[in-house]
């Protein structure tokens, strides 16, 4: 609690700023503890530890230095209006989902292959820097991949995974390389910058040569 002492010399009101100061610090604890109570950061899909230490907000893109930070800002404004925007795509996406027919996969003859684990791969965030829409730039190195084979890429909703509970807050971009395993790298459920839109910001590129593909894309 901040006091004012009154005595000679002394600024009356000189206590505001302080106070004020001291105000939004109780209120972030405040928030803080709220979160600690509801928030289990082991299994919180948003947070990504960054190699320098800090934390990531994969749903609003911002940076907190520690764990108490990144829990303030889940109870905040902006992260509740995302999360409600997300909600509001996939239940959307739901509303459009066509389920196939029971004999579609029967009439399809299954590629088999021997799985030889998960390909390498690299996630950089980017900065469009005209229109300063943020995006992220994909590059994953497939070396061993069956030859004639070409990775297949797709997005997918929360709500069509069957491996994690679904959160409205994600989408998934799924790539599948055979005999690679299929990976999926969830990413925040935001409308994207179509191709036909800005096709040198938004692309994908199979190297043959190189065995590495790599795609890029922004969100609005």
């Amino acid at each position: 609690m901040f006091f004012i002492q009154n005595r000679a010399g002394a600024n009356k009101g000189g206590g505001g700023v302080a106070g004020a100061s001291e105000a939004a610090v109780d209120r972030r604890e405040r928030l803080r503890k709220l979160a600690l109570e509801t928030i289990d950061l082991a299994k919180d899909p948003y947070i990504l530890r960054t190699h320098l230490g800090t934390l990531e907000c994969r749903l609003c893109l911002t940076l907190h230095v520690n764990e108490g930070s990144y829990l303030a800002h889940t109870q905040g404004k902006k992260h509740q209006t995302n999360l409600a925007r997300r909600a509001a795509k996939d239940n959307k996406d739901a509303s459009l989902m066509i389920t196939a027919a029971p004999n579609a996969a029967a009439q399809v003859k299954k590629k088999v292959f021997v799985k030889i684990g998960r390909p390498g791969y690299k996630i950089i965030k980017i900065r469009e820097p005209v229109s300063q829409r943020m995006g992220l730039l994909f590059t994953v190195s497939l070396p061993e991949i069956k030859e004639g084979e070409r990775p297949r890429r797709r997005f997918m909703s929360a709500f069509e995974q069957r491996r994690e509970i679904p959160n409205r807050a994600f989408q998934y971009l799924v790539l599948a390389a055979e005999p690679y395993e299929t990976i999926a790298f969830a990413i925040p459920s935001k409308e994207m910058v179509d191709e036909d839109e800005d096709s040198e910001s938004t692309w994908e590129h199979w190297d043959q040569d190189e065995k590495v593909y790599s795609c890029q894309f922004l969100f609005k």
